[in-house]
């Protein structure tokens, strides 16, 4: 079996795939001081549950963007699956796609992931948008290659900071509120966060989608959503053609196989 491991700022992702098929995922919040050691103890554990065992993992493949994380998780790999981790962004990592950027280094491996998935599993050209930590749109073009994309603050993350910068406004729970007009302060913060994000998602697809036209002949792009809160936003944006939760443990074990 693959080992797929997907590090981002919030979360860390392990996920089991036998051939094509995902077996197991499980996560565990980031953080830059935790150890292979612990990683293993917490792993292993989840593993036995499922009637695992470690020796089943022959193979295993990381895309972080956190640097810090890097080291223990290849160490993990090494000292208790006896398997060298390919990792996605190095030199020797082949990809299968080109990054049109000023410097390819700059973009995050799990948006390179998820527009290699995107590519092969609904074609393009393709707008993926990622409700992560950050709030993210990457454009895949009919070729597959990665073309650039717009960051923005994530949903929890803006929820968090007006939490922090504002004495009186409290941490609220972001969901979709019955009404546009808020009639107390929670359900206002709810209202201004849920409908300011799907104005954002339709206003920021709508100047991608007539961009990419003008340099690609009127190209007609697909929308493409991920990530823990895609769900939560779907029905009301009409651009959105699906949504994937495990579009990046499925690049990672397409690239995987790639390179094998």
């Amino acid at each position: 079996m693959l080992l797929a491991i997907d590090a981002g700022n919030t979360n860390i992702v392990f996920a089991l795939h036998d051939g094509n098929e995902l077996r197991h995922k499980w996560r565990i919040s980031s953080s830059s001081s935790r150890t292979a050691d612990e990683y293993m103890v917490w792993l292993t554990q989840l593993m036995k549950l499922e009637n695992i065992s470690p020796d089943g993992i022959s193979g295993a493949i990381i895309a972080t963007v956190v640097p810090q994380a890097l080291f223990p998780l290849q160490l993990l790999c090494r000292r208790y699956f006896n398997c060298t981790a390919l990792v996605v962004g190095e030199d020797n990592v082949d990809l299968g796609i080109k990054i049109k950027l000023d410097n390819p280094k700059e973009v995050g491996a799990d948006r390179l992931v998820n527009g290699v998935a995107a590519h092969i599993k609904y074609g393009g050209p393709m707008i993926i948008i990622d409700f992560g930590t950050a709030t993210t749109f990457d454009v895949i073009d009919e070729d597959g290659d990665y073309c650039g994309g717009i960051i923005s603050p994530g949903v929890n993350l803006s929820v968090e900071a007006l939490h922090m910068a504002a004495a009186k406004l409290p941490r609220v729970a972001v969901e979709k509120p019955e009404k546009v007009i808020g009639t107390g302060t929670v359900t206002a913060i709810q209202s201004g966060i849920f409908w300011g994000y799907v104005g954002l998602v339709e206003g920021v697809v709508r100047r991608i989608k007539a961009e990419f036209a003008e340099t690609h002949k009127g190209a007609e792009m697909k929308v493409l959503a991920t990530g823990g809160l895609a769900p939560l936003f779907f029905d009301e944006i009409p651009d959105m053609e699906a949504v994937d939760q495990e579009l990046t443990t499925y690049g990672l074990s397409e690239i995987y196989t790639r390179n094998s």
